[in-house]
This record gives C-alpha cells, structure tokens and sequence, in this order.
C-alpha cells in the first residue's frame, strides 16, 4: 500500500482483526415464560386430573419458535412428571423448552447458542470481543466466550479495535 503524504489512514480497517460480536452469535433471546401454579387448584396443589384438564385447555400454539421456560413461582409440592406433562406439551412447537426460571432459561439458551457456535473459524486469527454492544450482556457470556477462544487464537482483546484491552496472548 502506497502512503500519499497528508493522507490520513485508516489503520484499524488495514489491520488483520477480527472482532466478534456477541450481540450477534446471540441475537434477540426472548423467553416465554410457563409458570405450572396457573394450572394448580388454588395455586398450590396439583390435581392430576385437573391438571391435565388445564394442560388440554391452554393454547399451546403461543409459544410456536419460542423459547421457552417452565418453572412454578410458589412452594408448590410438585411431582417431578408435572414438568414433564407441559415439556410433552410444548414438544414440537417450542424452539427450546428449559425447567427452571426464564432467568435460568435465558442463561441455559445462552450456553446452547454458545456452544453451537463454530470457534474454530478464528484458529491463528488476532480476536477482539466487542465490547460495546446494543444490549446488555452479562459478564459470564463474555467469560464462556473467553474459554472457548483461548488457546485457539493467537491473540485475545476486548473492546473495540481502536481502544482494546489484551486479555491472552499465544
């Protein structure tokens, strides 16, 4: 590349970064909750055959390519196949169906997004995890992605490629 005096150089889009944006290996994570107490008598007690009446009853089909969590929010005493019986429901129409909280959900998909995600792609490559994203992203995702990219890169930052912090170095 010829340098013309006076030119000013753009050296981030000449240099040989690669920065990963979380925001997109992740996109939009939407978890639709599926709280069980709705279906128990008075919130608390699971009734077999008024369960699976609620279960044949609820309009499963709004939750077509969600993801989706199920957990119950008060002390119920659950039998373990209740879970079961709403997961059979949404077998089939959910995109993923988690047991627990939709917090707990959200960071389980996460896992799941993560680990589906081809890392080897950057193997030899000098990495930057963007660090200024649309959305929050929690720590620990930057972490997991952390762990899947050392040792694999020749060099790992954090940031923007104008303004990184090295974090590991081959």
């Amino acid at each position: 590349m010829k340098v013309v005096p006076g030119e000013i150089l753009n050296k981030v889009s000449n240099s040989n970064l690669v920065t990963i944006d979380l925001d997109k290996i992740l996109g939009l994570i939407e978890i639709m909750p599926i709280d069980i107490k709705n279906f128990l008598f008075m919130e608390l007690m699971l009734k077999e055959k008024e369960f699976r009446a609620h279960l044949e009853n609820h309009d499963w089909s709004v939750y077509s390519n969600k993801v989706v969590a199920v957990y119950c929010s008060t002390d119920a005493i659950l039998a373990p196949w209740a879970f079961t019986l709403v997961v059979a429901k949404l077998n089939g129409i959910a995109e993923d169906i988690y047991q627990g909280t939709p917090e707990l959900a959200k960071i389980l998909h996460i896992q799941r997004l993560l680990d589906a995600h081809n890392w080897l792609q950057y193997e030899g490559q000098r990495v930057i995890l963007k660090g200024c994203n649309d959305r929050s992203i929690p720590e620990s995702v930057y972490a997991e992605a952390s762990t899947k990219l050392v040792g694999i890169v020749d060099r790992l930052m954090y940031g923007e490629a104008c303004s990184f912090v090295p974090i590991w170095r081959k």
